[in-house]
């Protein structure tokens, strides 16, 4: 039996034995929130929080990293007593937590912010643009406004036009539709035009995230490691959509949710259960018991 099946995990290549290995060798935790970390209802479960509790009791570091703005991030940091820096806008920014200080940012180039709101409304999706904590929108009676408000715990600010707004500042720009075909389409179109410029990546199927070229899950990890102490070779990460796959690459180990896509699961060293069935704490328990065994 592969060491991975009976925590509960399942090797992408192989028998798993070299991601088994490397389980117990990981002293810092660096999740993605929505779809991982929490539910799909957006709630946070008592597995996942207990899961983190234990981290910090085995010494094992633990950081978020997620597409929301900073704000949006605060109650998930204090549920779980993160002491650590924060990735928010997939690492636009690195949040300290209780003073909430920015630590470091990467804007939007403004001739990206032009060629993508242009593209957006040309195909009818709806957009919103964030700036610091605040995000503005045109149409509040767009189909995920209402779940944007949720999500993020505060609302919108509405604005008869984007121009109206400083878009030399713009933290990230996401394209909502329930055309998730169309949105897929528009995620490879726009990496193509924003080649160098900046990065468009789909955060869930029907969110298109697009942020600078540096402000992606990759260097969020990097920068987090790097607060942390830790070399990314004793990083794991988890995630379940394709802007998580930048931190997969550059992390020591990568954990990819059950019910992500075939090709976010191919960039992953192992697969847990879903998010919906725990597969963050999944996860976590497969940790600390790698660990634990190789501590006797």
């Amino acid at each position: 039996m592969s060491p991975y099946r009976k925590y509960g995990l399942r090797p992408v290549i192989g028998d798993g034995q070299a991601a088994f290995d490397q389980l117990a060798q990981i002293d810092l935790v660096i999740t993605d929130c929505d779809g991982t970390l929490l539910h799909t209802d957006k709630s946070l479960s008592a597995a996942a929080i207990d899961a983190v509790r234990r981290l910090h009791a085995a010494g094992v570091k633990f950081a978020v990293a997620s597409s929301r703005p900073g704000k949006g991030m605060r109650h998930i940091v204090e549920a779980l007593d993160v002491d650590l820096p924060f990735a928010s806008y997939n690492g636009g920014n690195i949040v300290a937590p209780g003073s909430w200080d920015v630590l470091g940012a990467h804007k939007l180039p403004r001739e990206a912010v032009e060629t993508v709101l242009g593209r957006l409304a040309g195909e009818g999706i709806d957009a919103w643009v964030f700036i610091g904590d605040n995000w503005y929108l045109t149409n509040p009676a767009g189909t995920y406004v209402a779940l944007e408000r949720r999500t993020v715990g505060y609302d919108g600010v509405v604005v008869k036009r984007f121009d109206e707004l400083d878009l030399a500042a713009v933290d990230k720009i996401v394209g909502s539709t329930a055309d998730e075909p169309l949105l897929a389409r528009i995620e490879h179109e726009l990496q193509a035009t924003l080649h160098g410029q900046a990065l468009a990546a789909l955060s869930q199927t029907y969110y298109l995230d697009i942020t600078s070229v540096l402000a992606n899950k990759g260097e969020a990890a990097r920068e987090l490691s790097r607060h942390a102490g830790v070399p990314l070779g004793r990083v794991a990460v988890l995630g379940d959509m394709s802007n998580d796959v930048p931190m997969f690459d550059v992390a020591g180990l990568a954990i990819a949710m059950g019910q992500a896509s075939e090709a976010v699961q191919a960039r992953a060293c192992l697969v847990s259960p879903s998010n919906d069935e725990e597969g963050f704490a999944v996860a976590i328990d497969a940790i600390l018991a790698a660990r634990d065994a190789v501590t006797g």
